[in-house]
């Protein structure tokens, strides 16, 4: 069984309604809707580029990604291994966080398309791999919103070095786990790598990073 994340905020009890239903405990409704939020603001402000997710797990952030996005014209990517959390390198050593095993956190890929079936949204592009084996040719070539939800340090580095050159003027990146103790290696990732690329503005929210480039 997964383990749940824990979170340096209470979590929120899950919606009962069809909606606002959470396929996990891995994320809150309150993160939800924060990241929402920020797709929202890229949406209205009509950033060119399609919407990456690294680490989708069973779907749950997907799916309100998706609903989001049905009325536009952008392409939702997902991009997850299906073989459960990586080995974990120095930068993601802490106390808090001695539950968090190589392979927890595992979910098929068939999972997650059934659940997308099941919320009746339109199938994204998904691509099964390793963050670390992605290709540039793998992402859109301009993207206007990205969310990492990688839980490690190469999981979140990985990624940001794959999206970074094709983000579009405006576009936002979301980063999960950032405020996570348990967690390290995602603060220290996107810490390291803002020291050297210049962004518009930066900011912490319950768990999450927002990164307004």
């Amino acid at each position: 069984m997964p383990v749940k994340k824990p979170k340096t905020t209470s979590r929120m009890r899950v919606a009962t309604t069809n909606t606002n239903r959470l396929l996990s405990d891995q994320v809150s409704l309150s993160e939800i809707n924060i990241i929402r939020r920020e797709l929202a603001r890229v949406l209205d402000g009509h950033v060119p580029g399609d919407v990456v997710e690294f680490g989708c797990y069973v779907g749950t952030t997907s799916v309100f990604l998706a609903r989001d996005l049905a009325p536009t014209s952008k392409t939702l990517y997902l991009y997850d291994s299906f073989e459960g959390l990586p080995d974990k390198t120095g930068e993601d050593a802490s106390p808090a966080g001695e539950q968090f095993k190589t392979g927890e956190l595992l979910a098929t890929k068939a999972q997650l398309i059934k659940n997308l079936r099941a919320a009746g949204v339109k199938m994204p592009v998904i691509k099964k791999a390793w963050f670390s084996d992605l290709a540039p040719s793998d992402v859109p070539p301009e993207i206007s919103f990205a969310y990492l939800d990688g839980d490690y340090y190469r999981s979140i580095l990985d990624p940001l070095k794959l999206i970074w050159n094709n983000l579009a003027p405006g576009a936002t990146v979301v980063v999960d786990d950032y405020a996570n103790e348990a967690l390290p290696g995602a603060a220290r990732a996107v810490d390291g790598w803002l020291k050297n690329h210049q962004i518009e503005s930066f900011r912490v929210e319950n768990s999450l990073a927002i990164i307004h480039t």
